[in-house]
């Protein structure tokens, strides 16, 4: 984890002179991972997140406006009711551990001030936001922990608070650096040097760790028990400058990115380690690299969390469809072998006079075939020559019947499950609340949702798609969900330019021509649009189909989105970065 002890330790002292004499404002909880806290100081107003997540715990300002959901849940009323108006008095963390505690001076119900401790735990799948009143009891955390989950440590109301179990590793606070190298060397194994740093050194991450290493070795690996003196020396060196970097808060926040600008890791110091390989970047603040670093991750998570109940009816949806086609495809199978139940017919019907009441098979030649093989045919000894043959008559027409039907019905089934793929893509896409919300309109308005709608809640309007300005002064726009794509072909202009990625699912892209000629470079741009807004947005040369929004058209009875279209061509493009920009 890229935040470690140190870094929490920068956040800290961040936090401490952007927030001096604050006073909780209000208090949000966007998701049941995530607290959010408006502050007001003296000078301004300061968001600072809580964040509780699995994969991107931390404590940061918040620059960017979160969503947050019409009933606040009963741990977001607790904190509104306990620490409202509650002012801040610090900010401790012990050691380099990776926790944060909150002591705020607040007002009980009697008028008395009394200091509440909100401790933030950042420890991965364990972190948690814990509320203590001035005896170190539990009121309340974001997540209970009970016995059923884990026998070392509740986090219970009432339960008095210990921080996480220590483990036996030394503080860089505390630790010079003759201990540091005896430390290594007492390890009873041969290690990587980075690794056994990790293993002795507290609130250490991987990367500094291996920025040690990278340094002492001059880039090449190290082993603990192989290391000569001249390279503890320099290990003592750049470890004594590290710990009096930490120890003055003398840190910087630097990001590192690969080529294509997707954030790698981040740190408190300016790795060397990645050579050409990444671009290292200094942020303004120790909290603009958090909220920078994780912001697409975060708003997927969030989605992700509000998405869930979609998602299982969507996963649901589509197993059932691919259960239904595969067993029609197999009856299907079943059906094409009926040309030989009236080859049986009629070999029973031209030997009538050599089949006889009762018999249980018989063997005839087959006529059919210029090799006159002999066929083994099974006979209902309980009826006669004439009823057999009619009977397989009768099975040869059910089976031709139920070919063209089940013909139909895997065709219709195979179209539910391209539109259930498209509502997948949609959801995929999906960025905010109002997204999710028509969604699920569309998702009622097809009966896969029962939606019980007071007389006064009105349904969710149909929001503007997205609007990119292209190369030569064109524009082009792009659904955000099938309801907006049929929308979006609707309402265009028959010499638009209509855009799909070829068999797979997407957003409706239109290239707004105004009745002008379209030039090459914005046919491109709207292509690669196209591609980025659909499933094969990681994908390199992907199939666009584009023609003009007159040769395409939308079946009678068609699910949304799903359309026809003729006097089409096809070009391959890769999908545009986030700036509508082709990568």
């Amino acid at each position: 984890m890229a935040l470690d002890g140190i870094y929490l330790h920068h956040i800290g002292h961040e936090l401490r002179g952007k927030l001096e004499g604050a006073r909780v404002d209000k208090i949000h909880q966007p998701n049941r991972d995530e607290l959010v806290f408006a502050f007001r100081t003296r000078e301004a107003a300061v968001k600072v997140l809580f964040s509780a997540r699995a994969n991107n715990p931390r404590v940061n300002v918040l620059r960017t406006a979160v969503e947050n959901p019409k009933q606040p849940p009963m741990f977001c009323m607790l904190l509104r009711k306990r620490l409202s108006g509650a002012k801040l008095v610090d900010i401790k963390q012990p050691q380099l551990e990776r926790v944060l505690s909150f002591v705020f001076e607040a007002v009980n119900e009697l008028g008395d001030r009394v200091p509440l401790t909100l401790h933030t735990e950042i420890m991965g799948k364990y972190s948690n936001v814990i509320l203590c009143d001035e005896r170190e009891k539990i009121v309340d955390a974001l997540k209970r922990v009970d016995a059923a989950m884990s026998s070392k440590r509740l986090v219970l109301p009432g339960i008095t608070y210990h921080l996480p179990p220590a483990q036996d590793k030394l503080s860089m606070l505390q630790t010079c650096a003759a201990e540091l190298k005896m430390a290594l060397q007492a390890l009873p194994k041969n290690m990587e040097l980075s690794k056994a740093l990790l293993s002795v050194l507290q609130g250490v991450s991987p990367i500094v760790c291996r920025e040690l290493q990278y340094q002492t070795g001059r880039g090449t690996d190290l082993y603990t028990k192989e290391m000569t003196d001249e390279q503890y020396l320099r290990l003592s060196f750049f470890y004594q400058q590290m710990k009096e970097t930490v120890e003055g808060y003398k840190g910087k926040p630097y990001m590192v990115v690969d080529k294509r600008r997707k954030p790698l890791d981040f740190s408190f110091i300016n790795p060397a380690q990645y050579g050409i390989f990444a671009i290292v970047s200094e942020k303004a603040s120790f909290s603009e690299l958090l909220e920078d670093f994780y912001h697409e991750r975060d708003t997927m998570e969030r989605m992700r969390v509000k998405e869930q109940d979609i998602l299982k009816l969507l996963s649901g949806a589509s197993n059932r469809l691919s259960r239904k086609i595969a067993a029609q495809q197999a009856e299907l199978a079943e059906c094409a072998k009926r040309d030989t139940l009236k080859i049986f017919g009629d070999l029973i019907s031209a030997n009538l006079y050599a089949i006889e009441k009762g018999m249980k098979s018989v063997r005839l030649q087959n006529f059919y075939d210029d090799a006159l093989p002999v066929l083994d045919i099974k006979l209902d000894e309980m009826l006669s020559p004439s009823q057999n043959a009619q009977k397989y008559y009768n099975e040869y027409r059910k089976a031709k019947t139920a070919e063209k039907k089940l013909t139909e019905q895997i065709s219709i089934a195979n179209h539910e499950l391209a539109y259930i793929e498209s509502v997948f893509e949609a959801l995929s896409r999906a960025k905010t609340e109002q997204d999710l919300a028509e969604i699920k309109a569309e998702l009622a308005e097809e009966g896969y949702i029962r939606v019980i709608r007071s007389k006064k809640e009105k349904a969710p309007s149909v929001s503007a798609p997205l609007r990119f300005e292209g190369p030569d002064d064109f524009t082009v726009c792009v659904g955000r969900n099938n309801r907006q794509n049929d929308r979006l072909t609707k309402t265009s202009n028959n010499n638009d330019i209509w855009f799909h990625t070829k068999n797979i699912p997407g957003s409706h892209t239109v290239l707004i021509t105004e009745g002008r000629e379209p030039t090459e470079r914005a046919m491109e741009f709207a292509a690669a649009l196209a591609a980025k807004h659909s499933r094969a947005k990681d994908s390199a040369k992907v199939p666009v189909d584009y023609t003009q929004i007159r040769h395409v058209s939308k079946p009678q009875g068609a699910k949304p989105g799903m359309v026809i279209y003729v006097n089409y061509q096809t070009m391959f493009v890769n999908p545009a970065d986030e700036n509508g920009q082709p990568d």
